[in-house]
C-alpha cells in the first residue's frame, strides 16, 4: 500500500513492519541471512554524522567509519558489505549511516552498491542530514515549506513517532537557542511528494503557515527505507541528544549491542560541617588557606533542621534520593560549643533512612601533601632533603575509619567501600601536587575502600588508586561558599569577568571557558536569569547524554536561601516535561555508579580491541566476548537468555549486562504480531496538494553535500560545538567547587 503525505497512527503490527521485523517465527535454515549487529558510518566530517558515532560510542554500540574525505578509504562495494560465512550468506552491517540520501557522484557505483545490498539484506539507512527533495521523498521547501533557523524552536514527535521509534518521548522536542547573535540549528521543512511512502516522526510548525512539516520521518522506495533527517546538528545539542536513542533504535530495528540509561546522581559534601563563605569585599573566603586576612572572621554556613526538612520533602516531591557525604567531627564540634545540642544532626539522624550516605572523612583535611600557606597560593612542604612531605598513612586512615565508626553510632546507613576525601584531596592536584600522595592508597587499603570520589573537571577518567577506582564527579557552578543567591553572584562575577572590570580574569587566561560573562551579572536577579539556567542546561546535557557520573553541591547550597534547588527542579522537571514514563532518571549510589563506568569502560576495551563479535539470524541473537567480560545488548520486550527474561525494561526495551564467560550467548527474541493486522486511524492533516516537481529556481538537480554550505555559512550547530562541561564550567570549578 502506498502512503500519502496524510500523517498516520501505526498498530503495532504496522510498527513491526516499518522497523523492518520479520512477521512470524524465523526458523533459520541455510538460506536465512546472518546479520552481523555492527552499524557502518559513511561520515564526510561534518557534526551530524559525528553526532551519531558519538551515539554509538556511548551506547557500546560497534560501528565502522569510513571516512569519505580521506584518499585511502576503502571501496564501498558488495565485497565489503556482504560476504558468505559457514554457507550462509552475511550482512556485515546491520545498518547504514550516511551523511545524506547521496553522498556519492552521480552514477556512483558505491551508491549502487549500497542501495543493492539494503534491498538484498532489509537493511535501512540513516540519512543524517539531507536537503529536502523527492529523492528523500520530500517536496523542495520553495513549494509551501521553509529553509532556515530553528532556533528557539518546538519541534513535536506525531503519532506515528510515539508509535514507533521515538516512542520515549513525551512529545516536544525544544531546539535551543543558547545565543541569539549565533545561528546553532538550520533546518529544511517539508511535506512528502504526492504519492511518497513516508511517514514523519518528528515535525514543526512551517513558520508563516498553518501546516506542519517533517523534520524527520521514514522513506520507503525501490525496495528500501531511509531514515530522513533534515536539520543540522552536533553531539552536544539538545535536539539531538533527545532524538538520538530513537535514530539508533530505528536503525537497529531495536537490536543492538549495547544500551543507554539517562541517569542524574547529586552528592551534598559537608553535611554536618560548616562551610565557610565567601566575602565580597576581600573576594576571597576567609578560613580558606589562601584568604588569610587576620582582621577578617569566617563566616560559617550550616544547614538547619528546616533544611532537613526541606530536602526530605523535596525528594518525596521529585521521587529523588540526594546521596549526604558527611563529617562527623562537625556534629561533635557544634555540639561542644553548644552545651551539646545539635538540632541539625538530631534532625537528620531522625531522617537518615530517606537519605543515602557516603563517608567524606571526620574532620575534612586536606590529606594531599602538608600545606605551606605562607605564600598565596600555598605550596607543598618539603623535607629537609628537598622531597614533599605527605600527611601520613595514619593519618589518613584515622580520617577514613574515626567518620565510620561514627556514621555507625548515628544508625546511618552506610557502603563502607565509598569515599570521598575532603577537595578530593590526596589525589593530585595541579599544579601545586602532581602526583598521588603515596600514603593513599595504603590508607584506603587498611578500610577496605572500593570506589573514591574524584574530580571530573581534573581527572574524567577513571583509574585506579590502591583497591580503590575513582568515580569522577561533576562539580556544578553552585559555590560551596555561598549560601545566598547575592552571593553566588558576587563570586561569578568576579571570576568570569575580565580584570578590567573588576574580576579574576580567569577568561583572559583561558578564553575556552563557556562561562565567561562580557558584563557584571545584576546581584538581583543575575542567578535565577543567567546561572540557574546555564547551570541546568549544562546538568541536563550530561542527563541527556546518558552520562552516570554524578554531579555535586555542598550542604551550604541547601541552607538559607536553597540556591542548589532551582537548578536540581530545573534538571529533573525538564526532564520529566520531555520524557515518557518508561524512560525514568535512573538515580543511583556512588558504588553502582562506579561499577557501571568500569564494566562500560572494560565492554568499550573489547569492542576496540575486536574481541567482541554478534550476530542475528532469524529470531535468534548471538553473542560472543572474551570471559569476564560484561555484555550489554539491547532488545524487544520478551526476549529471553536460557529460557529466562532477559533485561530489565527502559525505553520500550529492554536491555541488561550478562557476564560472559567466553562461550556463546544466544539470545531469542519475541515473535512480534503479525503486521497483517495493522489498522491505519484517520488522517490528522489534510493532503498536501500536489507540488510542483519541477527543480526550483537555484537548486542544482544534484545538489552537493560533500561540503555542507548550510553548516558553515548559516552558523548551524555553532554553539555546543565544544562539550560545555569540558570547555569551562569544570575547568574553572576547582577552586570554587569544594572546599
Amino acid at each position: 500500500m502506498k502512503r500519502t503525505s496524510r500523517t498516520t497512527v501505526l498498530t503495532v503490527g504496522a510498527l513491526i513492519a516499518v522497523l523492518g521485523l520479520p512477521a512470524g517465527p524465523v526458523h533459520a535454515d541455510d538460506t536465512t541471512p546472518r546479520v552481523d549487529l555492527r552499524v557502518l558510518v559513511v561520515s564526510d566530517g561534518g557534526p551530524s554524522t559525528d553526532a551519531i558515532a558519538a551515539e554509538l560510542t556511548t551506547a557500546g554500540t560497534p560501528y565502522t567509519e569510513i571516512d569519505l574525505t580521506s584518499a585511502d578509504r576503502p571501496v564501498i562495494e558488495a565485497g565489503f558489505l556482504a560476504d558468505t560465512v559457514d554457507g550462509r550468506p552475511r550482512a556485515r552491517y546491520q545498518a547504514v549511516v550516511l551523511p545524506n540520501d547521496n553522498p556519492f557522484p552521480a552514477g556512483s557505483a558505491e551508491m549502487t552498491a549500497l542501495a543493492e545490498y539494503e534491498r538484498t539484506y532489509a537493511i535501512p539507512q540513516v540519512d543524517a542530514y539531507t536537503y529536502a527533495r523527492p529523492e528523500a521523498g520530500l517536496q523542495y521547501p520553495v513549494h509551501g515549506g521553509y529553509s532556515g533557523s530553528l532556533d528557539g524552536a518546538e519541534a513535536r514527535v506525531t503519532d506515528a513517532g510515539k508509535a514507533g521509534p521515538f516512542g520515549y518521548l513525551d512529545g516536544a522536542v525544544p531546539f535551543e537557542d543558547n545565543d541569539p547573535a549565533v545561528g546553532e540549528s538550520y533546518a529544511y521543512l517539508s511535506r512528502p511528494v504526492t504519492g511518497a511512502d513516508f511517514t514523519s516522526y518528528v515535525d514543526a510548525e512551517i513558520p508563516g503557515r498553518s501546516t506542519r512539516g517533517t523534520l524527520v520521518g521514514e522513506y520507503r522506495h525501490d525496495g528500501r527505507r531511509e531514515l530522513v533527517v533534515t536539520f543540522v546538528y552536533n553531539q552536544y545539542q539538545q535536539q539531538f541528544r533527545l532524538l538520538a536513542r530513537g535514530i539508533v533504535e530505528w536503525m537497529t530495528g531495536g537490536v543492538h549491542l549495547g544500551a543507554s540509561r539517562n541517569y542524574f546522581a547529586v552528592h551534598v559534601d559537608d553535611v554536618f560541617a560548616a562551610d565557610d563563605r565567601w566575602n565580597t569585599e576581600l573576594n576571597c573566603t576567609p578560613g580558606d588557606v589562601d584568604c588569610a586576612d587576620p582582621n577578617v572572621e569566617p563566616d560559617p554556613i550550616r544547614m538547619t533542621p528546616d533544611d532537613v526538612d526541606h530536602a526530605a520533602a523535596w525528594q518525596t516531591e521529585k521521587d529523588f534520593t540526594l546521596d549526604l557525604a558527611y563529617n562527623g567531627a562537625g556534629s561533635v564540634d557544634h555540639r561542644e560549643d553548644n552545651n551539646g545540642d545539635d538540632a541539625l544532626t538530631d534532625r537528620f539522624i531522625a531522617e537518615r533512612n530517606r537519605f543515602r550516605w557516603i563517608n567524606h572523612t571526620y574532620s575534612h583535611p586536606f590529606l594531599g601533601c602538608v600545606q605551606d600557606t605562607s605564600v598565596v597560593p600555598w605550596r607543598c612542604a618539603t623535607e629537609a632533603d628537598g622531597s614533599t612531605r605527605w600527611v601520613s598513612r595514619d593519618d589518613i586512615s584515622d580520617e577514613i575509619a574515626t567518620n565510620r565508626v561514627w556514621g555507625e553510632r548515628a544508625g546511618l546507613p552506610l557502603e563502607n567501600g565509598e569515599l570521598v576525601t575532603g577537595e578530593h584531596s590526596g589525589m593530585k592536584v595541579l599544579p601545586q601536587q602532581p602526583e598521588d600522595n603515596p600514603n593513599l592508597a595504603l590508607a584506603l587499603d587498611d578500610n577496605d575502600i572500593t570506589w573514591l570520589g574524584s574530580d571530573n573537571s581534573r581527572e574524567p577518567a577513571q583509574r585506579q588508586v590502591g583497591p580503590a577506582t575513582t568515580v569522577p564527579r561533576h562539580p556544578m557552578n553552585v559555590f560551596y561558599n555561598a549560601g545566598r543567591a547575592a552571593e553566588q553572584v558576587d563570586e561569578y562575577n568576579w571570576i568570569y569577568t575580565s580584570r578590567a572590570q573588576g574580576g579574576s580574569g580567569i577568561c583572559e587566561d583561558n578564553p575556552a571557558t563557556t562561562t565567561c560573562l562580557t558584563a557584571p551579572l545584576d546581584p538581583a536577579t543575575g542567578y535565577a536569569e543567567v546561572i540557574v539556567p546555564l547551570e541546568k542546561r549544562i546538568a541536563l546535557g550530561h542527563v541527556l547524554a546518558g552520562d552516570p557520573k554524578p554531579h555535586f553541591i555542598h550542604q551550604s547550597n541547601l541552607a538559607e536561601d536553597r540556591i542548589a534547588y532551582p537548578v536540581l527542579d530545573g534538571v529533573l522537571d525538564g526532564y520529566a516535561a520531555l520524557f515518557a514514563e518508561n524512560t525514568p532518571v535512573v538515580n543511583l549510589r556512588m558504588k553502582d555508579i562506579g561499577a557501571e563506568l568500569h564494566r562500560r569502560a572494560a565492554w568499550q576495551a573489547a569492542l576496540q580491541a575486536g574481541d567482541v563479535t554478534a550476530h542475528r539470524i532469524g529470531d535468534t541473537v548471538t553473542v560472543e566476548a572474551p570471559d569476564g567480560v560484561a555484555v550489554t545488548v539491547t532488545v524487544p520486550t520478551g526476549t529471553t537468555l536460557a529460557g529466562s527474561a532477559f533485561g530489565d525494561a527502559y525505553a520500550g526495551a529492554v536491555s541488561g549486562w550478562t557476564p560472559s564467560t567466553g562461550a556463546p550467548l544466544s539470545l531469542a527474541l519475541p515473535t512480534p504480531p503479525d503486521p497483517s493486522a495493522a489498522d491505519i486511524s484517520e488522517p490528522v492533516e489534510a493532503t498536501a496538494p500536489a507540488p510542483d516537481t519541477r527543480v526550483p529556481a537555484g537548486v542544482s538537480e544534484r545538489v552537493p553535500y560533500t561540503a555542507d554550505t548550510d553548516t558553515a555559512d548559516k552558523g548551524a550547530a555553532d554553539t555546543g560545538t565544544a562539550d560545555p562541561d569540558t570547555a569551562g564550567t569544570d575547568t574553572a570549578d576547582t577552586d570554587t567547587a569544594d572546599d
